[in-house]
């Protein structure tokens, strides 16, 4: 199956965000517009996909999807943050420790 680019995606959600058909003119009308030449066998993979597809209903879903990743950069940063207030002895400690366990491998 050939691969999908971005903007032949993004070419689809503008035309149902304007209410037009995601027909293969109109999504080649998009891309040339934007500056690119259409790949016909790229175009007709798309329209393919989305043949029988809710966009918006897609779309309404994977917005519920995503919500929870967006609270693992929160996580993340609070663990850098706790990492960054760990005492220079701490972290000496740390390396230490992880030399030795290096030095066992070798020794």
């Amino acid at each position: 199956m050939e691969v999908v680019v971005v903007e032949y995606i993004y070419s689809a959600l503008i035309l149902n965000s304007l209410g037009q058909e995601v027909s293969e003119a109109n999504v080649k009308k998009v891309i040339e517009a934007a500056g690119a030449k259409a790949e016909d066998a790229k175009v007709k993979a798309l329209v393919s996909a989305l043949e029988g597809v809710d966009i918006k209903e897609a779309i309404s879903k994977a917005a519920f999807a995503a919500a929870p990743v967006a609270a693992a950069p929160v996580a993340a940063e609070a663990k850098a943050e706790k990492k960054a207030e760990e005492s220079p002895q701490e972290q000496e400690k740390k390396a230490e420790e992880a030399a030795a366990g290096l030095a066992s491998l070798f020794g």
